[in-house]
């Protein structure tokens, strides 16, 4: 999902010295490191095919796709974590508490705007707005939770606000403002949930996906419903649409999480952040290559300037102090 490895290299980042933590490591001396690097690689790879599998849909409109979306990735993530928790599910969401579930309703406002968003943009114009999460995250930080901002990422916010400029620039001039301004909201959306996670600090992401998936199924339900004349017809999808429907839920986010996960273990936080460009280009490529969607000068202009943003904020992020080892 866009923004999401850096959200999770921030929430890892951001756990005190006595918790137990992630190891920020360099890779030498870690015999999984490449097997960390080609799964947080993989993650991202199955987070960039979102855009081209909802340019696939025939005939579900944007509120069916979020539905049907969402349940299967509500699902698909539960049994991760019934697996990662041994069962104890009712424990696993208890834990979460109420921070958990703040937080996936933010989550459910980023999957919601960024399908709608797609709907009324190009892929390349969202997944760029969307990589700027990380940065809202730091300035809600700071007025949330008192947190510092360097100065690096201040200059680097600056970056990326003036990559947002370029983009919706372009969109008042193409007509698609409406969805640079729902991909907008989605990044803010996404920014609210880094903020509450590193809240919570120890609070296991993975219920609040589940919370983030129910809710937006939840949200879709009654909107599909009074959208059609009738139910059968609210909900009746074609094999090919509700195929795709479920791919995106349970293998481009649900999967897409998992590998990402594992990966995490064997990879600093700076390399997530850099990785997670994959992501940010993988996703304009493949609606290039499966549909023949070309984004504007001004996206690409803008977006190049967002990637530039992330990378210098990484690539500083590797003089932060390292994270303990896990006890």
């Amino acid at each position: 999902m866009p923004g999401w490895p850096a959200v999770m290299s921030d929430a890892i980042e951001s756990r005190s010295p006595g918790q137990r933590a992630l190891p920020d490591v360099s890779g030498r001396g870690d015999p999984g490191y490449l097997f960390g690097v080609a799964m947080v690689t993989l993650a991202g790879g199955f987070w960039s095919i979102g855009g081209i599998l909802v340019r696939w849909i025939e005939a579900a409109d944007a509120w069916q796709i979020i539905f049907y979306r969402s349940a299967a990735l509500a699902l698909s993530v539960t049994l991760l974590v019934a697996i990662r928790h041994r069962g104890r599910l009712r424990a696993a969401f208890a834990g979460a508490g109420w921070n958990g579930a703040l937080a996936g309703a933010c989550l459910s406002g980023g999957f919601i705007g960024y399908v709608l968003a797609l709907h009324h943009t190009t892929v390349a114009n969202a997944v760029f707005m969307l990589g700027t999460a990380p940065f809202f995250a730091a300035v809600l930080g700071r007025w949330c939770l008192g947190e510092a901002v360097r100065p690096a990422t201040w200059l680097a916010m600056a970056l990326a606000l003036a990559g947002i400029g370029l983009m919706v620039g372009g969109s008042l001039m193409l007509g698609t403002i409406a969805g640079s301004l729902l991909a907008l909201v989605a990044s803010l959306s996404f920014a609210g949930f880094n903020v509450l996670l590193r809240r919570g600090r120890d609070t296991d992401m993975l219920p609040c996906v589940v919370i983030a998936g129910a809710i937006a199924a939840l949200i879709a339900l009654p909107v599909v419903a009074s959208t059609h004349p009738d139910l059968a017809s609210a909900f009746a999808l074609s094999a090919h649409d509700l195929m795709l429907c479920l791919i995106m839920g349970a293998v481009q986010v649900g999967l897409g999480l998992a590998v990402f996960t594992l990966g995490a273990r064997h990879v600093s936080a700076v390399e997530l952040a850099l990785l997670a460009m994959t992501e940010l280009f993988l996703a304009p490529l493949w609606v290039w290559l499966g549909v023949g969607e070309v984004p504007s000068a001004w996206t690409l202009a803008g977006g190049a300037v967002v990637m530039a943003a992330i990378a210098f904020q990484a690539l500083s992020g590797a003089r932060r102090r390292r994270l303990p080892p896990i006890v």
